[in-house]
């Protein structure tokens, strides 16, 4: 926050990149930094890669801002013509303080009267034009991007001082590292890891990333444990029927959350402490990195199970050998630095964000 404020105080824009772990309270720096904007008499705009997640920001900063005079708005496919249409002329003409979205706050019909901070959630979920996109409009715009993995050309970018880094080292107190298991897959193991964690009462992640074979995934995990209750999530079910089946979960009618990869980003259920994902070699490193992250968010013993299908290839490999050593809190950074050596960093002013430079 300190980084900030002295970015905030000089004359040419913050372009800063805040680097915490999953659960490391980046949303709590985001909040701040956007409070900061709008006491300043500027707009500050939230970009979250997907509705799931900005809908969460949405619950979360009006919790947090009920009590100040400021105005909050979402801006995403989950709101009707209308409303957008509402809220759009509202962006326009000043009325709303804060406007948190998905990639719909980069449409061109959207219209800010005072942008003057820009924070990208989640950063690596993000092209390179996508990120410029709003900068254009205004050369002066402050941008400050989270991330627990950035993508390697942002990481070089700030290695190489062309962005501000600022690191989150210390972990929330309480916080005990994901208990990490790679391995064959073995349907005992599944069977005992969910067991385990419904006899303490809570809920389990099951991750598998293809729709087409999800179905048979359910009646198998069905047929091993019959008192489970089990939701599919994926993308094609629609958002509004997404974000209801979260709340669902959240409530806890639903013991198993059989997903794809949806579930990558931002998510934060305390109660969810098992995380069991099919066929793990087909993941990339950042990506099983931040799934993992979905777990271990509260003061209980949280466990990962990788499991491989068939023979993982030699990169596959080095890619669960990573995740498995970085086992510690606050790896994310270290995960960000592997995977810049393992793909390479990209180009500074094109549009790949990893390769040789």
């Amino acid at each position: 926050l300190q980084d900030i404020e002295k970015d905030l105080e000089k004359d040419d824009p913050m372009d800063r990149i805040a680097c915490g772990d999953v659960g490391f309270g980046k949303t709590e720096i985001a909040l701040r930094t956007m409070v900061r904007a709008v006491e300043q008499g500027y707009q500050a705009a939230l970009l979250a890669p997907t509705t799931i997640l900005a809908y969460q920001h949405f619950q979360t900063f009006g919790e947090r801002l009920q009590s100040l005079p400021l105005r909050v708005a979402m801006l995403s496919r989950l709101q009707s013509k209308k409303e957008q249409e509402r809220i759009i002329a509202q962006m326009k003409s000043g009325n709303v303080d804060m406007v948190l979205g998905t990639h719909r706050i980069l449409s061109s019909d959207v219209v800010f009267k005072n942008l003057g901070l820009l924070v990208i959630d989640d950063e690596q979920r993000f092209g390179v034009k996508q990120k410029e996109k709003l900068r254009e409009l205004r050369a002066s715009l402050d941008v400050l991007s989270l991330s627990a993995t950035p993508i390697p050309r942002t990481l070089y970018m700030a290695l190489s001082s062309l962005k501000g880094i600022s690191i989150i080292q210390t972990s929330p107190q309480g916080r005990m590292p994901v208990k990490t298991t790679v391995a064959k897959w073995n349907e005992k193991i599944v069977k005992d890891a969910i067991q385990k964690e419904l006899s303490r009462n809570g809920q389990v992640y099951y991750l598998h990333n293809r729709i087409g074979t999800i179905g048979a995934i359910k009646k198998l995990l069905e047929k091993l444990l019959p008192k489970a209750k089990i939701a599919i999530a994926h993308g094609r079910i629609g958002e509004a029927s997404l974000v209801k089946l979260m709340d669902n979960f959240k409530s806890r009618k639903y013991d198993i959350l059989l997903a794809t990869t949806i579930i990558e980003n931002g998510l934060d259920l305390p109660n969810v402490n098992t995380l069991i994902v099919d066929d793990a070699a087909k993941l990339g490193l950042a990506q099983a990195y931040q799934i993992r992250g979905r777990v271990g968010r509260s003061e209980r013993p949280a466990f990962a199970y990788f499991f491989t299908r068939s023979r993982p290839s030699e990169k596959a490999n080095l890619r669960l050998q990573a995740l498995k050593e970085a086992e510690m809190i606050g790896s994310g950074y270290q995960i960000a630095m592997r995977d810049l050596e393992l793909r390479g960093a990209g180009n500074i002013l094109g549009k790949e964000q990893s390769g040789s430079i």
